[in-house]
């Protein structure tokens, strides 16, 4: 039996370099970021959560499971893995930001099939040259030293993952799948790349 594996988009942060504007909100070609990332992710995990610090109202028009961080004070992507690994029941948690509108097709695939052959506790994508510590395969028993690593004022997710058996699964083969939005330029380029 296949397993079951939820997703969380992660859209709590600040955005400073995007002017402090919710980056899953911001338009790309017509659709919130946030639309892309969706629409990669619906066929390849059985349920779908957004984690989001503001705008929850808007972030619930997509009809799924929106929460904020448990931890207040913005503490960064940790706040909200953790926080979604406290509310699944999947057998595994995927995890992605908002602002990767290039995600692979056969990103879950890949990660579980690299995850399951190294027996690992976790799964992190990899562009080929640089690990992708936002893109991540967990299985939820790691909630427990991710909650204590945040307890003890850590927020490095490479870091904190180096402590596990980790998976590096490579997508050499799509090298724009991880690029991601940080600052207004970077989303006009993009525009033009999803364009063609």
């Amino acid at each position: 039996m296949a397993p079951q594996i939820d997703a969380v988009i992660l859209a709590g942060g600040m955005a400073r370099r995007m002017g402090g504007n919710d980056k899953g909100l911001v338009s790309l070609n017509g659709q919130a970021m946030i639309c892309h990332t969706i629409d990669k992710l619906k066929s390849q995990v059985d349920g779908i959560m957004i984690n989001a610090n503001r705008n929850q109202e808007q972030y619930e028009q997509w009809g799924y499971k929106v929460f904020s961080d448990q931890d207040s004070g913005y503490l960064g992507p940790l706040a909200g893995m953790v926080t979604a690994l406290k509310q699944t029941e999947a057998d595994y948690l995927l995890v992605v930001p908002c602002d990767c509108p290039m995600l692979p097709d056969d990103l879950v695939v890949r990660l579980l099939a690299a995850l399951e052959q190294q027996q690992a506790d976790l799964a992190v994508a990899s562009d080929g040259e640089y690990e992708q510590p936002v893109v991540l395969l967990l299985k939820p028993h790691l909630v427990t030293s991710m909650q204590a690593f945040l307890d003890a004022g850590e927020r490095k997710i490479d870091l904190w993952y180096k402590q596990h058996k980790v998976a590096v699964e490579s997508f050499a083969d799509q090298p724009n799948a991880f690029v991601n939005i940080n600052t207004p330029e970077q989303k006009h380029q993009l525009a033009k790349q999803i364009a063609k």
